[in-house]
């Protein structure tokens, strides 16, 4: 099962499928899990963590409400997806940041994953620009 196939299946979508959103929410799904799954592996580790801990957080609840929100199409509430595709990109960037000073896997894997997710971002907010602008 593919969430941009439902985005894209959606009535309310048709000819307006946005290509970079879709991408972005299914991206964002993935990073709130692997976030997630830093925090529990950062609680494991020896030393504090609570940094990390936090910022992944973060950027996991953030994560999340993008890929719930953002997939919904029905009258596109398109100021509060870009509110949130902002908020994405930021919390995403300091998690990336804060997981790039620690040298486990885990960080290595969720700093990967933030760094995608800002980019997923990036061009689904540019695309939401272009769009409206056209």
């Amino acid at each position: 099962m593919s969430i941009k196939e439902m985005i894209q299946d959606h009535p309310a979508v048709g000819a307006d499928y946005n290509e970079p959103l879709a991408e972005a929410v299914k991206h964002a799904m993935y990073c709130a899990a692997i976030t997630s799954s830093c925090v529990d592996a950062c609680n494991g580790e020896s030393g504090d963590m609570s940094e990390c801990i936090r910022k992944c957080s973060d950027a996991s609840d953030i994560c999340q409400a993008v890929s719930t929100v953002a997939a919904r199409r029905t009258h596109g509430n398109t100021v509060v997806i870009k509110s949130l595709l902002e908020a994405c990109i930021i919390a995403c960037k300091v998690c990336a940041e804060e997981c790039a000073k620690h040298d486990n896997p885990h960080c290595n894997r969720c700093e990967r994953m933030c760094r995608e997710v800002v980019e997923d971002c990036t061009k689904a907010l540019q695309g939401m620009v272009e769009a409206a602008t056209a």
